[in-house]
């Protein structure tokens, strides 16, 4: 997870590297340790086949500068209205243990169709809780940020540890 400070950084290096006719406006840039996805408002007048095809040069440009800079991929998306269209971006395999009252679960939704497979079931859960908590997890994700920005106003002890073993 990155934090408040590293994310203002993130959505200003893609805004001042993307040509200013790609997007209407940069919707918002988010990132985790394999992936950095950026969306934009679809220009009016354009479809989303007609944009990729426009714009595929330019963000692939972009996307091997950011590529090499901040080591993760770059997928790309845009919204229009309400409605926001990804492309190329990441599905990303994530081992998990669960106990059997929480394989019953996922093993439910599969049975009941909601999930062709555990997989899919477990992606269902997550995305669930992600737009049921929405709030709290904002809340959980400044808090991060907070703890982020104490730890590094606190001693380095790393350097610490090494002028000590130098000594």
């Amino acid at each position: 997870m990155i934090t408040a400070e590293q994310q203002t950084q993130l959505r200003t290096w893609f805004a001042d590297r993307l040509p200013v006719d790609v997007y209407e406006s940069l919707v918002s840039v988010t990132a985790d340790r394999e992936e950095i996805t950026v969306i934009g408002n679809l220009p009016a007048n354009e479809s989303v086949k007609d944009f990729r095809e426009r714009t595929r040069e330019q963000r692939i440009e972009v996307a091997r500068e950011a590529e090499e800079l901040y080591r993760r991929k770059v997928s790309w998306g845009v919204r229009s209205g309400d409605e926001t269209t990804l492309f190329t971006h990441l599905a990303v395999p994530v081992m998990t243990r669960l106990r059997q009252s929480e394989r019953q679960v996922l093993d439910t939704l599969v049975a009941g169709g909601v999930a062709r497979s555990r997989a899919d079931a477990l992606a269902w859960c997550v995305r669930l809780v992600g737009r049921n908590t929405d709030a709290w997890l904002a809340e959980l994700r400044e808090s991060l940020d907070t703890v982020q920005r104490v730890r590094s106003q606190g001693p380095d002890v790393k350097a610490d540890i090494k002028k000590s073993e130098s000594e």
